[in-house]
């Protein structure tokens, strides 16, 4: 079995504190910037024992640097979104089936097989964002579905409401996922009872509307769809992996992947479940590129596992999804 292989077939704790340990070593060796971000800090990698002592690389290398491993040529460059002027992070990602392999498996414990499942996206078109990394998955599980009704309703809302509705009639399960402020926008125009539907939100309104809690969020919106809970989607650019929030916007990571939450007075070390800071994440899934992230996004452990996403650090420029448009 690969390197590769293994990172999906992670069961516990122990294997993937081993697997994260051989691939810092791996992309400590491989990946040139990487490599003298750690040296600058004077780590010595061969010293490096525990994943708590592996160093984590800024998100905002992405938006300088080329940041992959060897000299592999991408199957895709990603790029963040973001307004006119402001410089967007570069992802090069060299294994597309890879990606693919990382958030079907990751939809899929959490929602089940999409092939079953109906998708209709609040987002732009794969044509109208060809290098967004949320568009390429919404439309790689659209293209797993069996569904012929699947869709993307950014420029139709009423469309998308005759669809919801046309959908409640035969009571097939659906999934409804969207950039925040579109689902607010939708849900001001067409509000009624669309059940049975899952809402998966994707991120704030990053200037787009007012910025509100996501309880505020979620208040709106449950009754404007006529569901009990708004799922939620946390991913970037930079990552191949995503978390998913079922409701209450607590995030479950696949076993692939892992939030840490770093002191925001002491970046070296971490806080405790309970306790706020930054978040640093690990994705085992970008192995050709970098698996260990320090984001500019704050949160907080739970002691069950879960995080949630509480904000942004106030220097950090507004990204996200909805930047897209």
């Amino acid at each position: 079995m690969t390197s590769r292989e293994k990172i999906f077939e992670i069961s516990s704790e122990s294997q993937f504190r081993a697997l994260a340990l051989e691939q810092f070593r791996y992309q400590y060796t491989q990946n040139t910037v990487y490599h003298d971000y750690v040296d600058a800090r004077k780590i010595r990698a061969e010293k490096v024992s525990e994943v708590e002592d592996i160093p984590f690389l800024p998100i905002e290398f992405f938006k300088t640097h080329e940041v992959v491993c060897g000299k592999i040529p991408p199957q895709a460059i990603f790029r963040s979104s973001g307004t006119t002027g402001m410089v967007r992070s570069r992802h090069l990602v060299t294994d597309l089936a890879g990606y693919r392999h990382s958030f079907v498996k990751g939809f899929e414990r959490c929602y089940g097989d999409p092939q079953h499942i109906q998708f209709l996206a609040l987002t732009p078109t794969p044509e109208q964002a060809p290098d967004s990394s949320l568009v390429y998955m919404i439309q790689q599980l659209m293209d797993l579905s069996s569904s012929p009704e699947n869709g993307f309703f950014l420029a139709s809302h009423s469309g998308l409401s005759a669809r919801l509705r046309q959908r409640r009639a035969r009571n097939k399960k659906v999934v409804l996922i969207g950039l925040t402020y579109a689902l607010v926008d939708f849900a001001t125009q067409y509000p009624g009872d669309y059940t049975p539907l899952i809402v998966i939100e994707t991120g704030g309104m990053k200037g787009h509307r007012t910025e509100i809690t996501r309880e505020e969020l979620h208040s709106l919106l449950c009754p404007a769809f006529g569901v009990e809970q708004i799922h939620s989607e946390y991913g970037m650019t930079e990552l191949l992996s995503q978390a998913w929030s079922l409701g209450e916007g607590r995030f479950n990571t696949p076993p692939w992947m892992k939030v840490m939450i770093r002191d925001t007075n002491d970046p070296l070390s971490y806080v405790g479940p309970g306790e706020t800071g930054g978040i640093n994440i690990i994705d085992l899934a970008n192995r050709d590129s970098c698996s260990f992230i320090a984001t500019q996004d704050i949160g907080r452990m739970h002691y069950d596992g879960q995080f949630e996403v509480l904000g942004r650090f106030e220097a950090a420029e507004a990204r996200g999804c909805n930047q897209m448009v």
